[in-house]
């Protein structure tokens, strides 16, 4: 179906326009969506997530948790205009769902409240739109619930934003409860019913002065931008209504301004509004086809997400950019891979259903492309495509040592892993050389439960899961001289290596080396490398249990038999020097420190700090966060063991919105108490 988009907002039978529904967690996202399908008959009834019968949030693990985990994509239609809205999770830890969809919409509806603990949140998400120059309304949900004037909400909220909150209605208030509202660029007064359409009434005297008030608030907002509209404000001249909404949709398009909508999404009230508003206001999809590309003009599709389904296999879910896709078509995976689409799936909410065909616009789920990744542009032609777009991956700020419980399952563990890696760019799977561990990192505490409980219940794996191992080593504080042994008789040609070993310490971080002094033959050259690889074999473990470094080894003196002497026996030999020498040379455990950088709210920057110190840290300083108004950046040096489970504390200290990068920076001499609870956390004794 060849459709095309006027890109300033859909007349009937335009393309289909994409809405991203964000907000902080709790905020009512879910709810919306399903009073969105309620309300264009998208669904006979209205649901609820506390009910447990949302379009939204049917996954096993979002069932459980009571909370969005992963995108929710439903379509539906209002007046002859097509729309997919995506439902993105609003929890810190599952952002990286977000960041994938906002690749491919058009607009986004900011979900808020009257919560001023979650104004730290809602930054996070308006960053994020900023960052990606999106066009964003807000709509203030859980009016019923609020109890101050929505001006005084919006003073709480601008904050958050970095460009204006503009009202484009005020609320009727009937005992204290909002029970409609008033237009303020139509100047019209409406009454809310029950999970049904608004009805128009005539205002109060009252009601008609607070609307000129708010409506010459918004008109202000807007002059900023118009000079033809201040300079009908100026001389009191009433503006044209059409050039009022004329600079409502381009300022919004334009990222200038943040209109704000209300309602209460669990009782339908002012679900109609909203719609109407992205009917007549949301840019079609060209807009967006000049965000990802520029001035570059080619057909092609943008991935925002990777499912991998149990009896579909992997479905890329993408929105067309331009011209028609149909099943068994030949694309080109960032314009250079030839790929081919196996099956073409619309997706409502958990169901996805074959389809021929999809055009401009559309959200469709393309089969089987096994190399293509969330984030990657597909084309219909050969040639070399550059996006003005970049989906980076968020830093994983916790991680955990996973395995099978069976040792059977281990080859299913690592191919479950690299599918869930795929689908959720938030998690990385690495592997510590060093512990032998396989570790699996993400976002936090939930994010972390969830990918366990995918690979328990989609994956039917039994797996263990444990606080990983900190990657501890030794270093010596002094030198010794000692003499290796092994001679072993045993019938035949015997086996026979001497030599004698200078240890002493070196500077930290000048890991190990190893040298020879030996002149006369005392130890022949062809055995030499052989004392060499004794001597780092019986380094990988000192007498505390961990790899020494930073010491130095030198071959000084030895001997060797014309007939028992080889390579092994000379090895041997290198091993128990190392192995009495070590002992001598009063070991010293070392831990590993990093520089970390914390993120957080600056009214929480103390607690921050406090934090830090408690858990052994050097505080470095903080200063402003660059770019973010209300946020410090705090600096210091963490041991990596104080470091696994701080974004457990640092979320409770800041309402859930700090983060933080670590990066290794050295490692340290730890000794006293601390280093026997490190001994005794690593299963080892203290020297």
């Amino acid at each position: 179906m060849a459709i095309t988009s006027n890109g300033k907002g859909s007349a009937a039978g335009s393309a289909p326009r994409c809405i991203a529904l964000v907000g902080p967690f709790g905020s009512g996202k879910t709810s919306l969506l399903e009073a969105l399908l309620a309300r264009t008959d998208k669904v006979a009834r209205q649901g609820s997530v506390a009910n447990g019968n949302t379009v939204g949030d049917a996954s096993p693990e979002a069932r459980a948790h009571g909370m969005s985990v992963e995108l929710n994509i439903a379509d539906a239609e209002f007046l002859g205009d097509r729309f997919v809205f995506v439902d993105c999770p609003g929890s810190v830890e599952f952002l990286s769902e977000m960041d994938g969809a906002l690749s491919g919409v058009d607009l986004a509806v900011v979900v808020a409240e009257d919560d001023e603990r979650k104004v730290p949140a809602l930054q996070l998400i308006l960053k994020a739109l900023e960052a990606r120059a999106i066009p964003r309304v807000l709509f203030l949900n859980k009016i019923d619930k609020s109890t101050r004037r929505v001006r005084d909400v919006l003073s709480v909220l601008q904050p958050a934003s970095a460009v204006p909150l503009v009202l484009r209605q005020i609320p009727i208030w009937e005992d204290g409860l909002a029970t409609g509202f008033i237009d303020l660029a139509l100047e019209r007064a409406h009454v809310y019913h029950e999970k049904e359409e608004s009805t128009q009434i005539d205002m109060s005297d009252a009601d008609l002065a607070r609307e000129h008030e708010a409506r010459f608030t918004m008109l202000e907002h807007l002059a900023d931008h118009d000079d033809d509209l201040m300079e009908a404000l100026l001389e009191d001249i009433a503006p044209n209504r059409d050039q009022v909404f004329a600079d409502l949709v381009n300022e919004m398009q334009d990222g200038l301004i943040c209109p704000v909508f209300f309602g209460s999404a669990e009782h339908g009230n002012g679900v109609s509004r909203l719609l109407k508003a992205l009917r007549h206001e949301v840019p079609g999809v060209d807009l967006l086809s000049r965000r990802v590309l520029g001035t570059t003009s080619r057909a092609m599709l943008q991935v925002v997400k990777t499912l991998h389904t149990q009896h579909g296999g992997k479905q890329s879910i993408a929105r067309v950019l331009e011209g028609v896709v149909s099943d068994g078509d030949t694309l080109f995976l960032n314009g250079d891979t030839e790929i081919k689409v196996s099956g073409l799936f619309s997706v409502f909410g958990q169901q996805a259903n074959k389809i021929a065909t999809a055009g401009k616009g559309d959200l469709v789920g393309l089969g089987r492309l096994d190399d293509v990744q969330t984030g990657d542009l597909l084309s219909f032609e050969n040639g070399k495509i550059e996006s003005l777009q970049v989906l980076e991956r968020r830093n994983p700020v916790l991680a955990t040592a996973i395995s099978a419980k069976q040792g059977k399952d281990e080859v299913r563990l690592s191919a479950a892993l690299a599918k869930l890696v795929e689908e959720d760019r938030s998690l990385i799977v690495s592997q510590n050389q060093t512990t032998a561990e396989t570790l699996l990192a993400g976002q936090g505490e939930m994010h972390l439960r969830v990918a366990q409980e995918r690979l328990a219940g989609k994956y039917g794996l039994d797996i263990a899961a444990n606080t990983p191992h900190v990657p501890y080593a030794e270093t010596i504080r002094s030198g010794t001289k000692v003499r290796g042994r092994h001679k072993k008789q045993s019938g035949g040609h015997g086996q026979f290596g001497d030599v004698v070993i200078e240890i002493s310490p070196l500077p930290r971080g000048e890991g190990v080396q190893f040298s020879d002094t030996i002149t006369g033959g005392v130890v022949p050259k062809q055995y030499i490398p052989s004392v060499r690889d004794g001597v780092l074999d019986a380094l990988g473990q000192g007498p505390l249990g961990f790899p020494v470094v930073d010491v130095s080894v030198c071959l000084t003196d030895g001997s060797y038999h014309s007939v028992d002497s080889s390579d092994q026996a000379f090895k041997m030999a290198g091993i128990l020097a190392i192995r009495e020498g070590l002992p001598e040379c009063k070991p010293v455990l070392l831990e590993p420190i990093h520089k970390v950088v914390i993120a957080c709210p600056s009214d929480a920057t103390a607690r921050v700090n406090a934090i830090v110190s408690a858990r052994r840290g050097q505080l470095l300083g903080f200063d402003a966060r660059p770019e973010w108004n209300g946020w410090d950046e705090v600096q210091a040096l963490m041991p990596e063991a104080e470091i696994g489970d701080l974004i457990i504390e640092l979320r409770s200290a800041t309402a859930g919105v700090a983060s933080y990068t670590a990066e290794f920076d050295h490692m340290a001499e730890l000794s006293g108490k601390a280093a026997d609870i490190a001994l005794q956390r690593s299963g080892r004794q203290a020297a």
